[in-house]
């Protein structure tokens, strides 16, 4: 344990879980969105169900997916400004299977009809865990900088990408692999320690069976 673990984050309040891990969640989704966002479906489970309204974890969301801070003054009002920029915000209460009780899954919509869909877990002192990508498992913590490969399941695919990343000097920290059925579509997380450009997801998408990438980051 750490002092920051003690502490906790600099954040709007009242609650780490509730405002500062819900705000992340919700900025990690939105930094899937290659374009500005129309409309978003929050779904709550558990204790985010049960208290989101008055624990601000409404606004904390929302917050994060207008790529707020944990600690912007703004979120107290990003429902309102959500709405100037003419995003719809949708929120339903219900169960999501063996998921965490501070669980939040997130459904995006672009103006030119890009989805993205990501389900995220509050799991304490401002920190989260992302269990899920547009219906794919996955587990990070965007705490380092996280490349998400979507790929076919294909063999020497992940050395390639490996390979690619290890070229620029990046330290793999974790790795994951999920895939829905063998040969089938599969997505790797790749966590690492340093900074790696995002410049660079081009030319990953050139290999090979890879489909899309994505680099996430949340401060």
């Amino acid at each position: 344990m750490n002092v920051f673990d003690i502490v906790g984050p600099i954040m709007i309040g009242p609650s780490s879980s509730h405002t500062a891990g819900a705000a992340r969640i919700g900025k990690m989704a939105a930094l899937l969105m290659k374009e500005p966002i129309a409309k978003a479906e929050i779904l709550l489970h558990g204790s985010f169900a049960k208290t989101y309204r008055g624990h601000g974890t409404d606004k904390a969301l929302v917050g994060g997916i207008l790529k707020m801070n944990p600690w912007d003054t703004r979120i107290r009002e990003s429902l309102a400004l959500a709405r100037q920029r003419g995003m719809e915000v949708i929120f339903k209460t219900g169960e999501i299977e063996n998921a965490h009780p501070n669980t939040a899954r997130i459904t995006l919509t672009g103006i030119h009809g890009q989805t993205a869909e990501l389900t995220g877990s509050s799991v304490g002192g401002g920190n989260i865990v992302v269990t899920e990508i547009d219906g794919m498992e996955v587990y990070f913590t965007g705490q380092n900088p996280t490349l998400i490969v979507l790929h076919q399941d294909i063999p020497g695919v992940i050395a390639q990408v490996t390979t690619f990343v290890s070229k620029q000097r990046a330290n793999i920290c974790n790795f994951r692999l999920n895939r829905k059925e063998k040969g089938g579509l599969a997505i790797m997380s790749i966590e690492m320690d340093n900074p790696f450009a995002e410049s660079l997801l081009s030319q990953i998408e050139t290999l090979p069976y890879i489909i899309h990438t994505i680099l996430l980051r949340v401060e």
